[in-house]
């Protein structure tokens, strides 16, 4: 591709010479004498220091968004628009020839997406999927290590869907993605709103920034679905200014709401209330919460011209999403549930929902925090953990490069107040066997923090660890 082919519709200020590239990169260890480097300022380190070394590499531009006083450099306003400009140009603007559904949140994108992917290809579309557990496209699956990728991976991937002959895409929408401009000239047929709450203070300076990164999504759509039983969805949905549809759990005034809810550990049961018409519904995963995301997937896919028997009938045969309150077999007179929880609000809407068809058991609850990320949330985890289990473990998870006691004693400072019973056992699988040995008739233990993850990670390595296994390991110790 030719320089000027990939600078398209790219405000700058400098001159270049004309010439082709094979490679669009903001990372100079990647750089070869045919590709252009975009200086991008990270949370880590600045692009802009490594200007100097990409054009000793012998590239023919560099774009940055200050005067270094370099040769051959094009001024941009934002580089990481730019660049994922220049990313889409060089796949040939992918993002055109596909339908795009976004769904951002702190909690539900993994549910909401998974659902709307079931429904359409229940009915023989052929779909992509890009999120959290991994990305697909049709049946293929690729594995994934962000919700959602960094521009010149989003744009491939986007163009390998094209060729595989994909109509839609659906699309986790992290608050990241949408700060950084990865999805950059991307416009999407409906974007969904699930909640907000608190995650991600290790990089928002605020819970207000925090919003207003997810609200961005709503400026690049056509349609809009939002929740109104969360604060900042009833204030995004006076704020947002595409055409807009909202839905609820409590709220009959909302465009889609649920009525009659029941719900046991096998899932929910609910009337969905579209305008006049009333839906029976069901969806393999329990909670007030699953009712949300149920919902929020219906409307989405109402949206996008979906007939609503076709909606019932594709969400009634989803079954549960891995790694969301996925029931990991024991044979016993207790249950394990596995998931992904790892938020205050997460733990709370499980716990809930565990607290409502739990019986004469207890809730236990097996958790730790992950290292390298907010801290702010450690201590209120710790309290709200305790006000809705009855026993908990408090363990390591992802500790990262953090010293794993260390971060459990932040939990812990959120949880002595309480005087809710607990044990810290460092050693995750240590912590899991213990839960499993220790378990009483009836009770249900919550696996929480890792959900579809088959992996822990120290330092800054990988480790194998599939909680399934490990809580098979421990079955295996019982008389």
């Amino acid at each position: 591709m030719k320089l000027s082919e990939l600078l398209k519709d790219i405000e700058y200020t400098g001159t270049y010479v004309d010439c082709d590239i094979t490679d669009v990169s903001c990372d100079s260890r990647k750089l070869t004498p045919n590709s252009v480097f975009a200086c991008i300022k990270g949370v880590q380190s600045d692009g802009h220091d490594f200007a100097q070394a990409a054009l000793a590499k012998g590239v023919p531009c560099i774009l940055c968004e200050r005067d270094l006083g370099l040769n051959n450099q094009l001024l941009v306003q934002d580089t990481h628009f730019a660049f994922a400009k220049m990313c889409a140009n060089f796949y040939g603007n992918p993002a055109k020839k596909l339908k795009l559904v976004g769904v951002t949140g702190t909690n539900g994108k993994t549910t909401v997406t998974s659902i709307i992917k079931r429904v359409l290809a229940g009915l023989g579309c052929k779909v992509g999927l890009i999120g959290t557990i991994q990305n697909e496209i049709g049946d293929q699956v690729i594995p994934t290590t962000k919700t959602t990728p960094d521009a010149g991976e989003f744009q491939k991937i986007l163009s390998d869907m094209v060729e595989a002959g994909c109509e839609y895409v659906i699309i986790e929408v992290s608050s990241h993605a949408l700060d950084q401009c990865r999805l950059a000239d991307s416009h999407f047929e409906v974007a969904a709103f699930t909640n907000l709450t608190q995650d991600h203070l290790d990089y928002h300076k605020d819970m207000e920034d925090y919003f207003q990164a997810k609200a961005k999504l709503f400026h690049m759509c056509d349609k809009g679905v939002i929740c109104i039983d969360d604060s900042y969805g009833r204030r995004l949905a006076l704020e947002a200014h595409c055409s807009l549809r909202t839905f609820s759990a409590e709220d009959a005034s909302a465009s889609c709401f649920a009525r009659n809810i029941e719900m046991d550990i096998t899932g929910v049961r609910f009337e969905m209330v579209t305008g006049a018409v009333i839906s029976r519904m069901q969806f393999g995963t329990p909670g007030l919460f699953s009712v949300r995301n149920a919902l929020c997937a219906a409307l989405v896919c109402l949206d996008l011209g979906i007939s609503l028997d076709s909606v019932v009938g594709g969400i009634n045969a989803c079954g549960h999403i891995k790694g969301r309150s996925e029931i990991i077999p024991t044979g016993r007179d207790f249950t394990v549930l596995c998931d992904y929880a790892h938020t205050p609000d997460g733990l709370v809407n499980i716990l809930s929902s565990i607290n409502e068809y739990k019986g004469k058991g207890r809730a236990v609850a097996v958790f730790g925090c992950g290292g390298d990320r907010d801290r702010k949330k450690r201590p209120i985890m710790g309290e709200v953990v305790a006000r809705n289990a009855d026993l908990l473990i408090v363990t390591s998870d992802n500790p990262r490069t953090e010293d794993p006691d260390a971060i459990i004693d932040e939990i812990v400072a959120g949880i002595e107040p309480t005087g809710t019973p607990f044990l810290r056992i460092t050693n995750r699988r240590e912590a899991i066997h213990y839960a499993v040995q220790h378990a009483q008739p009836g009770d249900i233990i919550l696996l929480a923090g890792k959900g579809h993850e088959d992996y822990q990670v120290l330092g800054t390595q990988k480790v194998h660890f599939d909680e399934r296994e490990v809580v098979a390991e421990a079955l295996a110790t019982l008389e």
